[in-house]
């Protein structure tokens, strides 16, 4: 029955139970396949593979995507409260530096992790490469598809 509690989730021929959404996985730093193993070997370096199902993680290249998304939604608002405080409050500088350097700390490092882990997982399911390594991919995962021939 398809609404079984434990019913287990198939990809690419194998059961998954434990699989997580793009954004679970990402997240939580998971594998997108099985979601279970780890995405990262630190606090940013990604693994070469997951030590649960053996995918390989050569397919992952979020390059600087992670910094572009934190630069337009987590900084904005850290630097435009920095502002606002200036204008409406006019503090000293010791109270921009109390106040400031900590939310641009929290709002620049912390998404950091869960924007790659989501870009990560999310290049996995959309076979995302770039142009020209279709046979890579196919190499990578057992498939002559895009063999460029």
């Amino acid at each position: 029955m398809p609404n079984e509690p434990d019913q287990q989730r198939r990809v690419d021929g194998a059961a998954y139970p434990h699989r997580l959404s793009l954004i679970e996985a990402g997240v939580r730093g998971r594998c997108p396949r099985c979601g279970q193993g780890h995405i990262f070997s630190g606090f940013l370096a990604v693994r070469d593979h997951c030590e649960m199902c053996g995918l390989s993680y050569d397919f992952a290249d979020p390059a600087d995507g992670p910094a572009v998304f934190v630069q337009l939604f987590a900084c904005v608002p850290g630097v435009i409260f920095i502002v606002m405080l200036e204008i409406m409050a006019r503090p000293p500088l010791w109270v921009h530096l109390a106040l400031g350097v900590p939310i641009l700390l929290l709002t620049t490092v912390l998404p950091l992790r869960p924007i790659k882990g989501w870009l990560v997982a999310a290049q996995y399911a959309t076979r995302a490469q770039e142009a020209g390594t279709a046979k890579l991919w196919g190499q990578l995962h057992g498939r002559d598809e895009g063999s460029g021939q």
